[in-house]
């Protein structure tokens, strides 16, 4: 990858925005949250135990909250397993580990308290090779009432063995005339429920909800990080790129996710590309959403949950996105040739880049003639120049591309002409070069995603954004407050011509006295 010369790259690296890491939040359903406070709070079970906070200590509190889910549970008659709270695990930056334990998970605790009002049992960790400090935040789903809900049956009232109201008292008894085993009568007068819970809060079952408290827990990190590199961003889902996934610990799937992360990432450099290029960012969002996202929809409905399935997707969808990015290259080499063939005597861009420096030097030696302050630049139109460089840089990398791959088409076309026997060695030798030229355009390809994410961005998308929003800053620079200088330098030539004639005057007139 070239480098610029004119560009100190260790001082601009200084000045650009550190690269961020997206923030990692994963929640999980607990069927026995009893158990699961008892793994995380564990000095036995945990390499490295450094906190433990609750908003709600009391075990009592949690043992009961267990019960009422298991109650509503069996009433509800649904199939499948209780869930009895719910789990957050929070990745926090490096950085925080400076930060005094105890403050820190009794911050992030009852902050989450304040926001979603249920109680949390939340400890600090971290993996044992130390290089994965996390928060584990159980919560429950249900609120405690101020004043239990109490109903006193007012009349006989018959349970079956499975905990079903029943309406009369022969619908328990045996065949014998006994009350059946697990079935029993509550007598008038008696308690028959006892609510001290709420009903679960709906909006922790929707999906919204993890992308809600992945944005809550990311402010709440950004917020303490005392480095600008320790903060995190939530990844955008909307955007056009795939996110990659974190593989676990002791996870069964590994091998499957590295290969699923590999395809992921060779689609987000294929997006880059094609931006660089000049497609619309809608288009891209358009194949992802046609190619990607509804066809594992339909692959879930036709064979069910096959993690296998998704390369072989978002590979087709690759496919897709660099036609697009084909014909927007053939297009713009079509038109610059038609440029070239109107205005064959047209300065290069070099020459024009070359034109307006030496307008920017006779600019500023202006400055100093007449010695009226030239306006400044705001911080992000500075950086227009160093931008339009990197920017230049992906345009020179894109195009090398786009020719190798023009070469490498060539080739295939040779090669699907070549026939006959005597022609195989042809064949072995043009396949030879056309497998050369896929790794090249491959290690291109990488380079091409690289040279933003050196410069402290994540991928172009977020450079372009930049550089788009620091050039129209520079332009209006140049348009208005240029402008409004010039303007004012040349009253301020005129008031001074007027002056020197004024002054010129009166020491004639002062020398014929």
């Amino acid at each position: 990858m070239a480098t610029f010369e004119k560009l100190n790259i260790a001082d601009e690296k200084k000045e650009m925005i550190e690269m961020p890491r997206h923030s990692f939040i994963q929640m999980t359903k607990l069927h026995n949250v009893m158990g699961r406070i008892d793994y995380i709070t564990s000095t036995v079970k945990q390499e490295n135990l450094y906190a433990i906070y609750a908003t709600q200590p009391l075990r009592t509190f949690w043992k009961d909250l267990a019960k009422c889910n298991r109650e509503e549970f069996a009433k509800s008659g649904t199939i499948g397993k209780c869930i009895e709270a719910r789990e957050l695990i929070i990745a926090l930056p490096e950085g925080l580990y400076h930060y005094e334990h105890d403050y820190l998970i009794k911050h992030f605790a009852t902050d989450f308290k304040k926001k979603y009002g249920v109680d949390c049992y939340a400890a600090l960790h971290h993996n044992k090779r130390k290089t994965n400090f996390h928060i584990h935040l159980i919560f429950a789903e249900r609120t405690k009432l101020d004043k239990p809900v109490v109903k006193v049956a007012s009349r006989n009232m018959f349970y079956d063995e499975n905990g079903k109201h029943v309406r009369t008292k022969k619908e328990i008894l045996d065949e014998s005339g006994n009350i059946r085993n697990g079935c029993k009568i509550i007598r008038k007068g008696e308690v028959y429920e006892k609510k001290e819970f709420s009903v679960k809060d709906d909006r922790f079952k929707r999906d919204s909800f993890l992308d809600e408290a992945k944005v809550f827990f990311t402010n709440e990190i950004n917020q303490l990080v005392l480095h600008e590199e320790d903060k995190l961003k939530v990844f955008d889902k909307n955007s056009p790129y795939l996110a990659t996934k974190k593989i676990g610990k002791n996870n069964p799937m590994e091998e499957q996710i590295k290969a699923d992360n590999e395809v992921r990432q060779e689609w987000n450099r294929t997006v880059d590309r094609a931006i660089v290029s000049g497609a619309p960012e809608e288009d891209i969002s358009r194949i992802k959403k046609k190619e990607i996202t509804e066809k594992v929809r339909d692959s879930i409905d036709l064979y069910g949950d096959r993690p296998d399935l998704l390369a072989s997707i978002i590979k087709l969808a690759i496919a897709v996105l660099e036609l697009l990015i084909n014909r927007i290259m053939l297009a713009a080499v079509g038109m610059a040739e038609r440029v070239i063939d109107v205005m064959p005597g047209a300065n290069t861009s070099e020459e024009t880049d070359k034109q307006s420096y030496d307008k920017k030097q006779k600019t500023k030696a202006k400055v100093i003639v007449t010695g009226v302050p030239h306006p400044k630049m705001s911080p992000l139109a500075s950086k227009y120049v160093q931008f339009k460089n990197i920017y230049k840089e992906l345009q020179r990398q894109n195009e090398a591309i786009f020719n190798l791959e023009r070469n490498r088409g060539n080739l295939e076309i040779e090669l699907s002409d070549c026939n006959g026997v005597f022609k195989s060695g042809k064949r072995t030798e043009l396949q030879k070069q056309i497998d050369e030229l896929d790794l090249i355009i491959n290690n291109m390809k990488r380079q091409l995603s690289s040279i933003v994410k050196e410069y402290g961005y994540d991928n172009v998308r977020e450079f372009y954004s930049d550089y788009y929003a620091s050039k129209g800053e520079y332009e209006k620079y140049n348009i208005r407050e240029v402008e409004k200088w010039k303007k004012k330098n040349e009253k301020s030539e005129d008031r001074s011509s007027i002056d020197k004639k004024v002054y010129y005057n009166q020491s004639i007139r002062g020398k014929k006295r």
